[in-house]
This record gives C-alpha cells, structure tokens and sequence, in this order.
C-alpha cells in the first residue's frame, strides 16, 4: 500500500511565506535605496554638475585660443599719436613637450646605434638638442637668465611656463628661426636654401634642419608711448595684462581695450588639432581711439618751461603746470612734475626722487637686523619703492591740494565787484599790515612799509594783502562762502581723468560764519587748499565772460573705422560773474603784468593778465610759488597756471612768484602764442627789438648795402676796405631782433672760426648786449620789457655760457625785475 508525501505543518508554511515576504521586502527596500542613490547621483551629474562636466568635457575635446583686440590709439589734438598698440608675442616653454623630445632624439640614435651595429657599420651619433641647448639658445635671444630657464624645464608635469612677454617682432622671429632649426644656440647659420626652394642643412644638403619642441610663441600686443616723458601723468599706463592702470589709459579702459575673439578647434587625446572636423572662429572687435584737447607742442612748451625752472630752482616737492582755453575749459596741456617714462613706467625717471630712494633704502639696510625676518625686510624695501613710483604717478594738477596765496586774490576781487563793494575808483590806504577782529597779531602786507592810497588796479598789481582783507571784510562771510560754492571750489571739477580730489580743504560753512578771521585769511588765499585744476577753473570764470566749464582732456571718441562715436559738448555749468565784472577783472590783471608785482612775466608784442603767488604752506617755513597769466588780456584765449613746491633759497633769486614762476611764464607764453596764430602788436619801443628776416646785400655796393639795411631798421658795420659786400654775418633771410648789428665783409673773407657765448646773467640790458655783440653774436630781449623799477637784469639765457656756436647767432636773453615782492 502505497503512502502519500507528508505536508509540511501550517507553522512551516506560514514560516516561509514569512520568510520569502520578508526576502521579497528587503530585494524592495533595496532596489528602492539603490535606485535613490542612483537617482541622486544622476541628478548630481546630470544637473549640479552640469555646466562644470560639460566644461570639463569641452575642454577635454577643444582647444580654444584667444585673439587679442587691438587698443585704441590715443591722439593729440591734431592727429599726432600719443599711445599707440603694436604687435608683440608672448614666448612659452612647454617642459613636457621638451622632456619628450629630448627622450625622441635620445630612443632614436640608440635605435640607430643598435641597427649600425647590426649592420657593422660605424655611427656617429648626432648632439641632442637638450635643455640645455634650448636654454643657451632662448638665454642669448631673449636676455633671460639660463639658470632661470633651466630651472622652468625641470617641471616636466607642467606645459606652460613664460619665458619673454610682449617680446618685439625681431626678437620673435629670431626666437623663430632658432625652433625652426635655420640657427644653432649661439646664433651661428645652419641652414640655406636649395635650388628647389627647400631649406636644407648647410653642412649636409641632402637634410632638413631638425626643429625643436615645446617654445611656442602667442600672438599679443605692446603699448608704445612715441614721446616717452611727454604728458605721462595725463596719459598714463597699462599694465602687464593690458589693462589701464593710470591716466585716461584707465579712465577709458573699457573704450581703448576693444573685445578679444577666439578660434575653437577639436583636438584628439594627443591635444593635436582635428582639422577641418570642427572650427568656429568669433572675431575680436578693436578698441576705440581717443582724440584729445592736449596738443603736442604746447605740451612740449609747457614741460620745457617747467623743466627748466624745476633746474634752476631745485623745488623740494615738484612742479604743476596746466594750459587751458578759458572759453571752453579744454586741457591744452598739463604736467606734473616729478614725472615718469611711459616706456619704462616702473623706473624712477626723477633723479631727486632716485636720490631720496636711494638714501630710503641705506636706512632700511642699516636697520635691517632689526626687522622680525627676512620678509619684513624685503616688504618694506617694496613699500618704499613702491611710494616712489607712485610720486612720479601721480597728477599733482587735479590729485593734490594747495594753499594757493595770491593767485586766488582774482577770485575776491571778481566777488566783490559783482557784489558793487568796489569799483576802479575805489581806493585802498595800505600802512604795511591790518588788524582782523579775533586775531591776535598784525597780518603783513608783503610791503612791510606800506603802499599807501592805492585805487583797485594798484592795490591788484601791488598784492596788498590789506587791501583784499578789505575787500573779504566787505563781502562777508555768507555771501564769500557762496561765491566759493558758485566758483566750483566745493566740488570736483568733473575732469575726465581718473581719481579726481572731490573738493578742496576748506573751513565747514558754520564754522566759517562764526568769525571774520578765515574770511580774512581766505581773501588773500590762505589757510584753506585746492588743487591747481580748481584753481584754473575758476580764474577762467574770473576772466572769460563769468562762465564756469567743467575742465575736459578727452575731445572725441572715435571707432575702428574712425567714426565720431562721441563728441564733447563745452556748455557752462553756470554764469559766476557778469560780462562788466569780468572785463574790470581784466583790466586790473593786465595792470599786475604791465606795472605791478606780474612783470616779469610780459611778453613782447602780447597784452598779458597775470596774478603772483606766493604762499605760505600753514604751519611750515615752507612756501608755494605760484603765478598764473593769460592772453590776449582784453580777449583770453588760453589761460595758464605754473605751481612750484618749497623752492630752494638759495639759488640767488628772490623766493617770489614773481621771482621766480612769472619770468619762466614769460617764456612758455612767447613760444605758445605765435604758435596758436595770435598776432602780436608792438608798441613803438618793442618794435625796435623784434624779429625781422635781414636782408641779403651780398654783391651789392657798401653804399647801396648800408642804405638796404638802415631802411630794413638794422644797423651794420664794416669789416674790410673794399667797395662791394663780398659776405655778411648773419646771412640774408636769417630771423634776427631789428635793432641788430649786421657785419658786412668789404673784398675780406669772413672767419670760420667759432664765436663763444658769454655768460651775461646779471647784467643789465645794455651790458649784456655789448657783452654778446662783442663776441660776435646777436642778442634778442625776452621777458620785462618795461619797468620803471630800474631794478631789470638778465636772469637767464637760451644758450649756455661757454658754448661755441657759429658768427651772427642769436641769444635769447631773459629780463626780470628782483625788485617785485610776490
């Protein structure tokens, strides 16, 4: 009888659903928590990391290389190039790539020793060109240390290390001809070409150069400053990435700096180029041109002057100097002094400025064991250097303040005859000093002694420091306090340069009106600072009608194609002063040149204004000499205002601004108003002395020779005993003063030999022409033409004492009058 299986009990079975429930939940549990952490994961990839990975993928599979946009060029007011950008080319090793083909050339003359052995052949085996080879090379092209590279070779992880930036276009072609195997490290020829056209190897004709791996080169460009020095402080600079550091190069980066382009190109895993698979190419876009109100030979006048007067004066704190047109605010120069090269931005171009380097770092070296470690020490070596360089960086014109003395005196003037305080026929009694309520001592008149009764132009020639205390006394306090407001001083002048001081240092208005004691000092232009740029401006509202401009440097924005893309419209900010009130102003600063404290800064020919500063730095022994003048008085067309900073005292020369500042004027002007087209109008006693072109009386009779000359207003002499001029010192056509002395050669010959010029520094005029004429020059007067001081002595001259120079030649000589006080 057969038996049938035995169940499992109801507890086995009820134990393994149990079990294949609990198996099956656990395979749910974790295929859930699998595929959450999957899900997270993808969605990290594919969504956080998105942009990153496809980054990181392109990069992987293309290869991008920027092009660089050219920068705009920067020019003058009539077209002449001030910075412009050239081509240039970044050099750049790649020590894997080198380390690779070093071990090429090694793997192959082992494997073609071992096959000429094979063979039973000799071998010689050829030099490698190592790292070494390719450091001798680079170090003789590029004038890099070899150590130095060498040392960047030893990376061989790394495929880019800078050797040479923004190299010049022959240094990259010979750095060229060395990777492509036509130069050895010593720059010896190696290559020729054959008849074919085919560059082959000198000492074997039936070979191609071998060129090196890993020196690659990199398209850029260069920033080039043609006239060096020449407005630095107003152009500025930029720096190694090509971007504006300083100057309108900064203020106008986004215009100059154009916008760079790219190629993109597929590369295979060897990072070489798949061409024609894939290329896309997005062109640059070049930077804009500015053209700017700075003209060229007025700027080369302005720094000739100012170079000139910094020699002969040795200011201890530099020079300003700023040339504008009154009747629209354009910059027609501007310069700050201590300067730089544009061409070489990081060296001290100042010898004063090197000369206090210098002594700077001894100090630090002396003290250097004193510092807590090396890089204390070499910290504050750079810090020193640094705060050099940014002396001669800085624009003093618009960046710095100062108490600017007597040259604010036009500004007080200006208030109190729109105000109907004063008029031309008030009068002033000066005893040599006044009483301010307040103040506890005498303020002076530079006149110790006193002016006496003076009308408004006398008291405005003379600088009397009482006189305009009377004046400031008269105003007010409130009302002086809003004439500074209306004449810009409590706010920048909007110049468009960068880094502009936002106002000057002045007392709070409350302040102000609590006593009349800083409206006393501020009349005569004391106990407050601001720039020369504010300064200038506000004279110019003084005497161009009562307009106030906002001062401006950059005239028209051009783009690739040379299109106006934007032009700068000169309108007023607002009218200060009246057409009447402007017109005395002049009037009373023409007198300061032609009688007062200003003379020595008249021009032959010209109607100068002018106003002398001197001013005391407050709370120092030190002094600010100053003067500012413009032309043609009765109708300004350019204004100018020279600045110099604790003179030396002891060069001989009283410390005056009209000592020392009105005479250099005198000459800037007599080079910038011929130019600009003003003609000049001599009165009867300066005609005399100017500039006449001598006629030619060669062949001519004596007779008929002297009569030429006489007529032409020169006088002559005769050296010789013959009847017909057989030459003449100076030639016929040569531009000479009228009143000069013309030699004329009767059958004698005319010597060859060198006349030297005589120092006449000192002498009064006559002196110093019998001086000059003796030694067979001519001399041509500049500066104080008339004075009544008697007081009048050369004080400089256009060619050095001593220097030889050919018969006939014309010395400019300067006149000043020592006997002015401000």
């Amino acid at each position: 009888m057969a038996h049938s299986p035995r169940r499992k009990s109801d507890a086995a079975r009820r134990a393994n659903q149990v079990i294949r429930g609990r198996t099956m939940l656990i395979m749910v549990l974790l295929g859930v928590a699998a595929f959450v952490v999957l899900f997270f994961k993808l969605y990290d990839i594919q969504i956080n990391q998105h942009e990153t990975l496809r980054a990181t993928a392109i990069n992987q599979q293309t290869d991008s290389t920027v092009i660089s946009a050219s920068r705009g060029t920067i020019y003058d007011t009539n077209g002449n190039v001030l910075a412009v950008s050239a081509t240039a080319e970044t050099i750049f090793l790649s020590p894997l790539d080198i380390d690779a083909f070093v071990t090429a050339q090694e793997d192959a003359i082992k494997e073609a020793a071992e096959k000429a052995a094979e063979d039973g052949v000799s071998y010689t085996a050829p030099a490698v060109l190592d790292q070494s080879y390719i450091a001798r090379g680079l170090s003789r092209i590029l004038g890099v240390d070899e150590s130095t590279l060498l040392e960047k070779m030893e990376d061989v992880k790394s495929q880019y290390k800078v050797v040479a930036e923004k190299a010049e276009q022959d240094v990259a072609d010979e750095v060229r001809r060395f990777i492509n195997g036509e130069i050895d490290d010593e720059g010896n020829q190696l290559t020729t070409v054959n008849d074919d056209g085919k560059t082959v190897l000198i000492s074997n004709p039936t070979q191609s150069p071998t060129k090196l791996r890993g020196i690659y080169l990199r398209s850029d460009t260069k920033r080039y400053y043609p006239y060096g020095t020449l407005a630095s402080n107003v152009i500025g600079f930029i720096n190694a990435d090509n971007v504006g550091a300083y100057g309108l190069e900064a203020k106008y980066d986004s215009v100059l700096q154009g916008t760079t382009g790219l190629t993109v190109t597929a590369k295979d895993n060897y990072n070489q180029p798949l061409l024609f698979q894939y290329e896309q190419y997005y062109d640059a876009e070049d930077g804009g041109d500015l053209v700017l109100t700075l003209d060229r030979n007025i700027q080369y006048y302005l720094e000739k002057g100012l170079e000139s007067m910094i020699a002969k004066f040795d200011p201890a704190n530099g020079a300003t100097g700023i040339v504008m047109d009154p009747r629209d605010g354009a910059v027609l120069a501007m310069a700050s002094y201590p300067n730089y090269d544009l061409n070489s931005y990081s060296t001290i171009y100042d010898q004063t400025l090197q000369e206090n380097l210098d002594a700077t770092l001894a100090e630090l070296e002396s003290k250097r064991d004193t510092y807590a470690d090396e890089d204390a020490y070499k910290a504050a070596v750079s810090d020193a250097k640094v705060s050099a360089q940014y002396k001669q960086w800085r624009n003093k014109c618009y960046q710095d303040t100062y108490e600017p003395g007597s040259t604010f005196k036009p500004v007080t003037l200006a208030t109190a005859l729109e105000e109907g305080l004063v008029s031309l026929s008030s009068t002033f009694t000066c005893t040599g000093s006044t009483r301010v309520e307040g103040w506890y001592k005498p303020i002076y008149c530079s006149n110790h002694s006193g002016h006496g009764v003076q009308t408004l132009k006398e008291a405005t020639g003379n600088s009397c420091n009482p006189a305009f205390i009377s004046m400031g006394l008269k105003i007010g306090t409130k009302t002086y306090y809003e004439y500074l407001k209306s004449f810009g001083f409590m706010e920048s002048t909007g110049v468009d340069l960068p880094a502009e001081i936002e106002t000057g240092l002045f007392a709070s208005e409350k302040t102000f009106n609590t006593g009349v004691v800083s409206l006393a000092s501020y009349s005569f232009g004391q106990t407050f600072n601001i720039s020369p740029l504010q300064l200038i401006r506000a004279q110019s509202a003084c005497i161009n009608g009562g307009y106030l401009y906002t001062p401006y440097v950059v005239k028209q924005i051009l783009d690739q194609d040379g299109n106006v893309i934007q032009q700068h419209q000169a309108t007023p900010t607002r009218q200060v002063i009246s057409e009447e009130t402007s017109a005395t102003v002049r009037e009373c600063l023409e007198y300061v040149v032609a009688s007062g404290g200003g003379r020595n800064g008249q021009v032959a020919g010209y109607r100068i204004g002018g106003k002398t500063g001197t001013a005391d730095k407050t709370g120092t022994n030190d002094v600010v000499v100053s003067f500012m003048c413009f032309a043609p008085a009765n109708d300004p067309q350019v204004i100018m205002l020279l600045t110099m900073d604790t003179p030396s005292r002891t060069t001989g020369t009283a410390v005056f601004g009209g000592t020392m500042v009105a005479p250099i004027a005198s000459s800037i002007m007599s080079d910038i108003l011929p130019y600009l087209g003003v003609e000049p109008e001599y009165s009867a006693d300066e005609l005399v002395g100017a500039d006449a072109s001598v006629p030619n009386v060669v062949g001519k009779a004596a007779s008929a020779a002297k009569e030429t000359l006489e007529k032409a207003g020169f006088s002559c002499r005769t050296v010789g005993d013959g009847d017909t001029v057989t030459d003449q010192t100076p030639a016929g056509g040569a531009i000479v003063p009228n009143n000069a002395t013309i030699i004329l050669y009767l059958g004698q010959e005319k010597p060859d030999d060198p006349c030297t010029v005589p120092n006449v520094i000192g002498k009064s005029a006559s002196e110093a022409n019998k001086a000059i004429a003796n030694a067979g020059l001519i001399m041509k007067v500049a500066g104080a033409t008339s004075t009544s001081s008697g007081n009048v002595h050369a004080i400089s001259q256009d060619i050095a004492a001593g220097t030889e120079v050919d018969a006939g030649t014309v010395v400019t000589v300067q006149f000043g009058d020592n006997s002015v006080l401000d």
